[in-house]
């Protein structure tokens, strides 16, 4: 059936955290409700990502400064550019 096992060890909690998180917040912010076509799901799927997840989405912790992923990523660019 093309399955694939997942890759996280057994026993780590921490392996699928971040996946775990995310699609959380994207549940708690779209919903789970039913859209009328594939389509529509992906377009509202792809709206939270790039706009909410990437762009507003503060990580909520000092280690990241309380930035945006963008904006975490843009400093990480400038000073690998530097």
């Amino acid at each position: 059936m093309g399955l694939r096992q997942s890759c996280g060890r057994t026993g780590s909690c921490f392996d699928n955290a971040a996946a775990e998180s995310f699609w959380a917040l994207l549940k708690e912010e779209i919903g789970t409700r039913t859209w009328p076509d594939r389509a529509t799901a992906r377009a509202e799927v792809f709206n939270f990502i790039e706009t909410f997840y990437d762009r507003r989405r503060l990580r909520k912790h000092k280690i990241f400064g309380y930035l945006t992923p963008a904006e975490t990523r843009q400093r990480h660019q400038h000073a690998l550019a530097a």
